[in-house]
């Protein structure tokens, strides 16, 4: 419930920005940004965000092809960011960390949750480390999975994470043995579902604490369904003027919540069997240590079948005994790449059409 002291600002005219304590107007925060290489994205953001159109164009992240534009309503982001704040109780004043790019959807809505809510935020260009140089625990941080481990690794940065009020994590799935790291934090710690088209997340699951959840759960003004094929179909009319049925494969519980059991485009069909990309990845990663992924190559009789690659530094002899006792015989990789890095998207997701196209292009003995 909202509290009586939270107060949101939805004219954009009436804006302003709080920048390390200091508030500034539109045009103040604008002449304060401009020629500082450190806040270039952030200036960018705010020039198009207070040039007095009513729209602004959003890219995709491009991990399963070509990153898209859209064109999306100044009004259903700040909508969004309602949501957002009202759920973690943020208000005017609460201090936040933006260190997300500022090209994707999820650094300029941290931005718009600062504009409508007051926060009071400290910014760092992307980066795997954005609490190396930081002095002082957040009320409100938004990180990808990546930054979350890098800074759990170094104590300083890890004890920063535990003093912060609220972590999201977005951008990529939280990996069981990471998610088991923040279950003792004490703070509120959350993973999220959304996309670009969403602007930003609709759901949230709860990481840690007596809260924490297996499931997403949805904000009260968004529905959901399944297509005939199964995969989540999303009305929030606040950021979305249409239905959007999604690639994510759902399954939906009688409380209104769901998980999401993989992408319909990460469908191998191998010999007529269904294998889900997301769900041998889950298995494969208490076994592997360095970065992975898994994807299909053709083949003259099954149609498909499941390839893996992985980064060096890996025993592979041991890996194919340890998969065996894991994976089922049509999950199992009927090959292993050594490769130098497995591609990426902008906003560090896993690039599924380049780990594809990589691994038709590698070399294939006839061992299938």
């Amino acid at each position: 419930m909202q509290s009586q002291r939270m107060k949101y600002e939805l004219n954009i005219e009436k804006q302003t920005l709080t920048l390390d304590g200091t508030t500034y107007s539109p045009g103040e925060i604008q002449r304060f940004l401009k020629d500082k290489p450190v806040y270039a994205g952030l200036h960018a953001f705010l020039s198009q965000w207070f040039d007095g159109d009513d729209c602004i164009r959003v890219h995709t992240s491009g991990s399963t092809g070509k990153p898209k534009e859209l064109v999306v309503r100044k009004e259903q982001m700040m909508q969004s960011a309602r949501l957002t704040c009202e759920f973690l109780n943020l208000s005017k004043g609460d201090s936040a960390l933006i260190c997300m790019s500022m090209e994707y959807i999820a650094g300029k809505m941290m931005a718009v949750r600062a504009l409508v809510a007051g926060l009071d935020i400290h910014f760092i260009p992307t980066c795997g480390h954005p609490l190396e140089k930081v002095k002082y625990p957040f009320r409100f941080l938004s990180m990808v999975p990546l930054q979350v481990f890098n800074s759990l690794q170094v104590s300083r940065e890890r004890e920063l994470l535990k003093q912060s009020d609220i972590l999201i994590i977005g951008g990529g799935a939280v990996d069981p043995q990471l998610e088991e790291e923040l279950k003792g934090f004490p703070g509120e710690i959350y993973c999220t579902y959304g996309m670009t088209e969403t602007l930003s997340h609709i759901a949230l699951r709860r990481l840690n604490g007596s809260q924490a959840s297996a499931s997403y759960h949805p904000f009260s003004s968004v529905k959901l369904s399944l297509s005939p094929e199964g995969t989540l179909v999303i009305d929030a009319p606040l950021v979305n003027d249409e239905r959007l049925v999604t690639n994510d494969i759902a399954e939906i519980h009688a409380d209104g919540s769901f998980d999401i059991l993989g992408r319909k485009d990460n469908i191998i069909n191998s010999g007529g069997v269904k294998i889900q990309i997301e769900k041998v990845e889950e298995l494969l990663k208490p076994l592997i240590q360095t970065p992975f992924a898994i994807t299909s190559r053709s083949h003259p009789k099954f149609g498909e079948v499941v390839v893996l690659l992985v980064v060096p530094h890996v025993d592979t002899e041991k890996l194919v005994d340890d998969m065996q006792k894991v994976l089922s015989p049509y999950q199992l990789p009927k090959k292993i790449f050594l490769v130098d890095a497995i591609p990426q998207t902008g906003s560090g997701k896993i690039s599924r059409v380049e780990v594809k196209r990589m691994a038709a292009e590698l070399p294939l003995e006839d061992t299938l």
